[in-house]
């Protein structure tokens, strides 16, 4: 069972558990996207059984879970520029609504649960360091962000209420900034940037370098991400653990801008302040999802970024209206 399984990550979860003919249910709100860009997910075009609802409705959840084996928890709220906006709405879905997924997984059949956490909870790392940080597990976290508030106190609540003998399992993924087709930026939000910078440069839009694009992200290409949130649901050794799920390799937010502008050669930049929660950034120590999962990531940021911008010339009606009526 995957909540949020409408999303984009939770799609391609949903996609590679039925290419290995896993009997998948997903419950998602469907409300986080348009119904255009749900269709660009293509859930309906897999064998699995979808339940449209909200995971803070408890009697719903318990149904659903009941005959669940594995359990991957990747609903949320999840934009940091819309939790700092919205922070009642974030404590809903992201607090309230995890608790109830926590308490319905602890009292069913389910042996493991997979949680998609977050590198915001990393936050800017150690600000006394200068240049790109590495972030492993075990390092303190300083969440600077409602968003990734809600995504620690999920993991702490996690590690509270499963993980005793006899129960289900869990494992926690820290996915680092996830990126790749089909994914669609939201109205107001500065997350998931080679969409953003894609489809900017694709209506003709100046780049927008928030900060002047100095940040670092760890870009780990949504595939990637999906094969190790499967993993993580079988393999005996990530139990109980909490694992990076990133490349590696620090690439700047300009950087970024630049490996698009390169597709389109009139495409121009424009520097903006840097906005509140955004984090400085870093990269994954991915020492453990190498030696737990056996993972390790297949895409690249040149050719992750290449193959997105294949991907929207060819589904150019993925650009959204309101993006288009900005050009």
């Amino acid at each position: 069972m995957i909540t949020g399984g409408g999303g984009l990550i939770g799609s391609r979860i949903a996609r590679l558990l039925s290419r290995v003919e896993a009997r998948v249910t997903v419950l998602d709100r469907l409300d986080a996207y348009p119904d255009p860009v749900h269709k660009l997910f293509g859930l309906d075009s897999l064998d699995v059984e979808l339940v449209v609802g909200d995971i803070c409705e408890r009697a719903l959840l318990r149904r659903v879970l009941g005959g669940a084996d594995y359990v991957v928890h990747a609903a949320a709220y999840a934009d940091v520029a819309a939790c700092t906006r919205h922070p009642g709405i974030a404590f809903a879905a992201n607090v309230r609504g995890t608790q109830t997924v926590l308490e319905e997984v602890a009292a069913s059949r389910a042996r493991r649960l997979v949680f998609a956490s977050s590198a915001a909870v990393y936050g800017s790392g150690g600000l006394e360091s200068s240049g790109p940080q590495r972030f492993s597990e075990e390092q303190p976290l300083v969440p600077i962000s409602v968003y990734a508030n809600s995504k620690l106190w999920a993991e702490h609540q996690i590690r509270l209420l499963l993980g005793a003998p006899g129960g289900p399992e869990y494992t926690v993924l820290r996915y680092f900034s996830v990126y790749g087709d089909p994914q669609v930026p939201k109205v107001g939000s500065h997350s998931w940037m080679v969409a953003w910078l894609a489809m900017h440069a694709r209506v003709g839009l100046p780049l927008r370098l928030n900060g002047g694009g100095g940040q670092v992200r760890d870009l780990v290409h949504v595939e990637d991400v999906a094969e190790a949130t499967v993993l993580a649901l079988v393999e005996p050794a990530a139990a109980g653990q909490t694992i990076n799920v990133g490349t590696g390799k620090p690439t700047s937010v300009r950087r970024v801008a630049e490996l698009v502008a390169a597709h389109y050669p009139e495409a121009t930049f424009v520097e903006t302040p840097r906005p509140a929660g955004d984090p400085l950034g870093g990269y994954a120590d991915t020492t453990r999802a190498d030696r737990l999962l056996r993972w390790r990531p297949r895409f690249d940021v040149r050719g992750g970024v290449a193959r997105y911008v294949r991907w929207l010339t060819e589904t150019p009606h993925a650009v959204p209206d309101w993006l288009t009526a900005g050009s």
